[in-house]
């Protein structure tokens, strides 16, 4: 096992996509492939553009001009494409009146559309939905799990996340949904989040797994987070890197942090 600093991991990324190296790139393809030794890099859209309401069309513009070929994607714009109420949708504080009319929306939503959606990103823009992030999934009503599952895998998600809970039933009940519909639930945990956490939800259900934020499991519990994802890799759905130091330091510009990023040497 190699390690490699984040300032050394970001040069050999951006030689990828650059294309410096043997990879496949938008600037030789008419369409992205980010795809880095075997890993796939993508983007959280879109969370990573820093604008909620962004449409589809431009978070699939920007993926494609960056060179991404995978996104951990929102629900917002697909169920805005789906015809759902958007001044609910994009709401930040939803009143219970609004909570219980996006949930009757979402019992009768138009799911099969999704595959719409989907072929206009994988298809035409040659970038996959990986990851579908549902908000407030723990809120849901019971069809509307059923419906965000649904959902998930309409349109080509190996997996759904969302923030991890401290509560035991709250975990039980998810994982419940994610077993039914046999696919896995990648909690995200921030620096507060303890391995033991994460090692709670697998034990409640099959397909509960877990998100691994590299910088907040850095900053939050002072020790690398390899020997975590070594132990669980069949539960990790998915890692979010970003630059944090130990003892609860703050986000970092790229390649500034001081904590390796272990890497299988090629």
């Amino acid at each position: 096992m190699k390690s490699l600093t984040r300032r050394e991991f970001s040069k050999l990324t951006l030689a990828a996509l650059a294309g410096v190296s043997d990879m496949p790139c938008i600037a030789a393809s008419p369409k992205p492939n980010s795809k880095v030794r075997g890993v796939q890099l993508g983007l959280n859209v879109p969370y990573s553009f820093n604008d909620a309401s962004m449409s589809s069309d431009e978070i699939l513009n920007n993926c494609v001009q960056l060179g991404f070929s995978a996104v951990e994607l929102r629900t917002q714009p697909v169920e805005a494409f789906l015809g759902g109420p958007k001044e609910i949708i994009y709401a930040k504080n939803r009143s219970s009146a609004q909570t219980e009319e996006l949930a009757n929306w979402r019992t009768s939503a138009p799911v099969g559309k999704a595959a719409k959606f989907r072929k206009t990103f994988e298809h035409m823009g040659g970038v996959l939905i990986q990851i579908v992030k549902v908000d407030g999934l723990f809120k849901m009503t019971d069809a509307e799990l059923d419906y965000a599952f649904a959902l998930a895998k309409a349109l080509g998600g190996r997996a759904i996340s969302t923030e991890i809970s401290r509560k035991e039933e709250e975990l039980q009940r998810v994982g419940q949904f994610a077993d039914k519909h046999q696919l896995m639930v990648g909690y995200h945990g921030h620096a507060e989040t303890r391995p033991e956490h994460w090692e709670l939800a697998f034990s409640l259900a099959k397909f509960n797994g877990a998100n691994v934020d590299l910088g907040h499991f850095v900053a939050g519990n002072n020790i690398s987070p390899a020997p975590f994802i070594e132990k669980y890799h069949e539960r990790i759905t998915h890692v979010h890197l970003k630059d944090r130091k130990r003892i609860k330091a703050p986000i970092h510009p790229s390649a500034r942090a001081t904590h390796p990023l272990p890497m299988s040497s090629a």
